[in-house]
């Protein structure tokens, strides 16, 4: 199992719980295919570089996992299906790179404790 990040953004027309319900499906899609799903980001609504499908905001999502190589076609077809995503983008983290996100995972939860 290769460790992954995706990341996807969703129109910004969706209400809170249609964003949650969106998210929740990408998520079982990889639950249903034995894939660990090891962290979860909502970065929030956020202007778009460029305007996509005619929308200048979206609502950034980034999920990290563990799966096999042959998961990410069928997340990416989803995605692909899927009206709410207007961009995704999903890559293979390397060893040095999955230990840099791990760490990073563990000082947000340094910083949230202190809070």
């Amino acid at each position: 199992m290769n460790n992954y990040e995706t990341v996807f953004i969703l129109t910004p027309v969706l209400s809170d719980v249609q964003m949650k319900e969106a998210v929740e499906k990408f998520k079982a899609v990889l639950t249903a295919e034995g894939s660990e799903i090891v962290s979860e980001e909502y970065w929030g609504l956020r202007k778009l570089a460029y305007p996509i499908q005619k929308k200048s905001t979206g609502f950034y999502q980034m999920l990290e996992f563990k799966a096999d190589p042959s998961v990410i076609a069928k997340l990416e077809l989803q995605f692909r299906r899927d009206e709410k995503v207007i961009r995704f983008l999903t890559f293979r983290q390397e060893k040095d790179f999955a230990a840099y996100a791990a760490k990073r995972r563990n000082k947000s939860k340094e910083t949230v404790k202190e809070n």
